[in-house]
């Protein structure tokens, strides 16, 4: 593994700034008080006696909050200095895991209960995400992106999808789902601290400016910004068809996955609350081992290609779930899911904070949470009904094939092979005044949006 300063692995090169280490302090306690969160919450609610329908409307709440929250989130993110953004929201998840917890303990907790808390810890991840990605570029010099991108892609699968779940899973089984509803509160309340001692940095916007310029009240200053974030999605077709994609990906795939995952092993395999957490760990180490190679690596010269196509080929392991009757076989197909996933996403997150305009990454970034994941909800709430009705293979059977030909068609469809090799990512990144810093070559980052009043080039024509 390559080394950048300070001896450090290139992969764990961010490490070296303090306000990063901060952050990454607060982003570990965040992934393993969600770990801890996805598995407790689903045994909680079969404790309670509900099924698969009840599960998708507790996965759903989250969805569903997380969405109406993703577009106020990446206006707040380019307007809002972002470590508050990310302490009122491990204020809030801790208050909703607390009170989760706190009514399990006490033996009164219901189903609606544990909607109520998914639904506020869906609407803060909404505001958390294009937060932290817009922050990201503030703390760190550009050649360190995809490393803290890589890391978060280690951490992220590590914690949420195994170590957490880990947790979780000896927590339900020796003692109870209450017992791991609080671990992911404590969890939540080191996240809290460790913003604490996060630095504020300055927005890399001019407010000010634009508002002297354009003469826009607050309202639609704010309905001005969500609107030049569609335009600049609208006229980018590598940004556009990419979500496109992820967003017909998700609907065949995220209910599935996070619904009837839990059934799957229980039904087919005789499986229980451990081996669920197998699984989730199989799927979150394998996709953490991924992300830090990814992390050590240079992007690849066809990044949008190699990304969509890791996406959409990376789910045909989960048409194992439909046929398999042996733990081990899922534990195989998940880990195979999570390798392909978290590469893609490492590739997906330094992609979008070098080829975005700084002024615009907070909105884009909850254009990515908007579009690509706008059918979370309805993937989650129809999981479960359509899988009573025609059985769980054939729904897994669907979620790991289609993809496939989804992501050939838009890698074909929108002209992503020309697109990357006359945009390659070894140039410098945007310039905090929001212009585009040529990179060796004549190839810099994609031209920027409008100013106040200005009118804007074609994108990536």
């Amino acid at each position: 593994m390559r080394t950048v300063g300070r001896g450090l692995p290139r992969a764990l090169a961010p490490l070296g700034v303090p306000a990063y280490r901060w952050l990454a302090g607060a982003l570990v306690c965040a992934l393993a008080a969600g770990g801890l969160w996805t598995l407790a919450v689903v045994w909680q609610v079969i404790a309670l006696g509900g099924g698969a329908t009840a599960v998708s409307a507790v996965s759903a709440g989250f969805a569903v909050g997380m969405l109406a929250t993703a577009l106020l989130g990446g206006v707040l993110a380019d307007r809002v200095p972002q470590r508050r953004i990310l302490l009122a929201v491990a204020a809030a998840e801790l208050a909703a895991t607390a009170a989760a917890a706190a009514l399990a303990l006490a033996g009164l907790v219901e189903v609606p209960h544990l909607v109520a808390a998914s639904v506020v810890i869906g609407v803060g991840q909404g505001l958390y995400y294009p937060a932290y990605s817009a922050l990201l570029p503030s703390l760190l010099p550009a050649e360190q992106l995809l490393p803290a991108n890589g890391l978060e892609g280690f951490l992220r699968p590590l914690l949420v999808n195994a170590g957490g779940p880990a947790l979780a899973g000896a927590l339900v089984a020796a003692v109870a789902p209450s017992a791991a509803l609080l671990a992911a509160a404590v969890a939540s309340a080191g996240a809290v601290g460790f913003l604490l001692g996060l630095p504020s940095t300055p927005l890399r916007r001019d407010l000010a400016a634009e508002a002297s310029a354009s003469g826009r009240s607050a309202v639609r200053a704010v309905l001005a910004d969500v609107a030049e974030g569609f335009a600049y999605l609208r006229r980018t077709p590598w940004l556009l068809s990419t979500l496109l994609f992820a967003c017909v990906m998700v609907l065949l795939v995220i209910g599935p996955l996070e619904v009837l995952t839990p059934f799957a092993i229980r039904d087919r395999a005789g499986g229980g609350p451990q081996d669920h957490a197998l699984v989730l760990a199989a799927f979150g180490v394998a996709g953490a081992v991924a992300s830090l190679v990814v992390a050590s690596r240079r992007l690849p010269r066809r990044y949008l290609s190699v990304m969509i196509l890791l996406w959409g080929a990376g789910c045909a392991p989960l048409a194992l779930f439909g046929v398999a009757t042996s733990v081990g076989v899922m534990v195989v197909g998940a880990a195979l899911v999570g390798a392909t996933f978290q590469a893609a996403t490492v590739i997906w997150g330094t992609l979008l904070q070098r080829r975005v305009p700084p002024s615009l990454l907070g909105r884009v970034s909850s254009l990515d949470f908007f579009v690509s994941l706008a059918l979370m909800p309805v993937s989650m709430a129809l999981a479960g009904p359509v899988s009573a009705a025609v059985g769980l293979t054939p729904v897994f059977l669907v979620a790991g094939l289609a993809p496939t030909a989804l992501a050939v068609a838009a890698i074909v469809l929108a002209g992503l092979r020309a697109d990357e090799l006359a945009h390659p990512l070894d140039g410098a990144p945007p310039a905090a005044d929001g212009s585009a810093v040529p990179a060796p070559g004549g190839l810099g980052a994609d031209p920027v949006p409008p100013t106040a009043g200005g009118r804007a080039p074609r994108g990536d024509d």
